[in-house]
């Protein structure tokens, strides 16, 4: 049983070694790093509730697995065909707009989770500053 659990454990060496990567080597990878760090930051000050905390990790980690998807096909492009190839254009392109399409997705709901409180504690710090 022991050696059952060392194996499974060792298994996810590949994956923090591939994460370690994307974090070192991608810029875009920091930019989704502080995003996520503003928005769990945020949701924590409004006290949201635990569909909405779901919902925002979904859209995170959506936005997160399409990285690494981007990341991890742009490697394997670059190694199938070291010279410029329109094909090789095209799936690096497709790839970079996977990440686009789930910021997009991640932002809308992001403004659809947080905008009702953050409009609301807004509202009423304005209140309570004008009394």
């Amino acid at each position: 049983m022991i050696d059952f659990l060392r194996e499974r454990l060792a298994s996810f060496g590949p994956a923090f070694s591939g994460m370690a990567h994307v974090l070192r080597t991608q810029p875009n990878a920091w930019v989704h790093a502080a995003v996520t760090i503003a928005v769990a930051a945020l949701g924590w000050v409004l006290g949201l509730g635990i569909r909405d905390w779901a919902l925002l990790v979904l859209a995170i980690g959506l936005v997160w697995v399409a990285e690494f998807v981007n990341t991890a096909l742009e490697a394997l492009v670059d190694l199938a065909s070291p010279r410029r190839h329109p094909l090789a254009r095209a799936a690096k392109d497709a790839a970079a707009a996977a990440v686009v399409l789930a910021a997009l997705t991640a932002t809308l709901l992001g403004l659809l989770v947080l905008g009702p409180p953050l409009w609301l504690a807004l509202t009423q710090l304005g209140d309570s500053l004008l009394r």
